[in-house]
């Protein structure tokens, strides 16, 4: 596995623990971000390191570059239709034109001038921003905000493919850490190491509110 480890709650003591930021595992070149699907999706992607078979072009698909918020939506890989857990090495650049071609999926009076201004660059954009309360292990939520991103049309085909690096499994990993955490032993907890992203870009830093 390609990932960089630590225990949790080493890391835990890091964290910002408000706020909104992107926590992410990142270099200068990619960033990880995680997706769930069924068997039938998820091995074909591993296999042939792009996204293709039965996934679908047509819906829009939401990554994740925070573990743990994952998990909480996955239910660490136990919910049906998730069983397979993949950490996409994603170009970092990638990642960063899908934020700057991105529009809130819910109305920001700060950001845009009116809600019909508002409803108009969501009709024209192909990628959704969303913040939702961070959580913990055990799916508690959190002060902190995590991010996802919906991608479409162009932006879905160009992820499919072109915008990945590598596609991993890590769906064993998280089965051994999720029964860490259903024995309460968060000692021995290991999580993705992560730390808050931001661009040097000040005005997308701006629109996304991180601080």
């Amino acid at each position: 596995m390609k990932l960089q480890l630590e225990k949790y709650k080493e890391q835990k003591k890091e964290w910002p623990q408000q706020g909104y930021h992107i926590m992410a595992q990142y270099d200068d070149e990619k960033i990880v971000v995680y997706q769930s699907y069924r068997p039938e999706i998820g091995n074909f992607a591993v296999q042939n390191q792009f996204f293709g078979g039965a996934f679908s072009f047509e819906r829009m698909t939401w990554i994740k570059p925070n573990f743990l918020w994952m998990m909480y939506r996955n239910g660490w890989g136990t919910k049906e239709g998730q069983e397979v857990v993949l950490a996409i090495h994603l170009k970092r650049q990638a990642f960063e034109n899908y934020l700057k071609n991105a529009v809130y999926s819910s109305f920001k009076p700060t950001l845009y001038s009116s809600y019909e201004v508002w409803q108009k660059n969501v009709q024209n954009s192909n990628v959704r921003l969303q913040w939702d309360p961070d959580h913990d292990p055990y799916g508690a939520k959190q002060e902190r905000r995590a991010i996802q991103i919906g991608l479409r049309k162009e932006f879905v085909k160009s992820y499919a493919k072109d915008d990945i690096l590598e596609i991993e499994d890590i769906s064993e990993f998280v089965v051994e850490q999720y029964k860490l955490v259903t024995s309460q032993n968060l000692e021995d907890l290991v999580t993705p190491k992560e730390k808050p992203l931001t661009f040097e870009d000040d005005e997308l830093n701006g629109y996304l509110m991180l601080k």
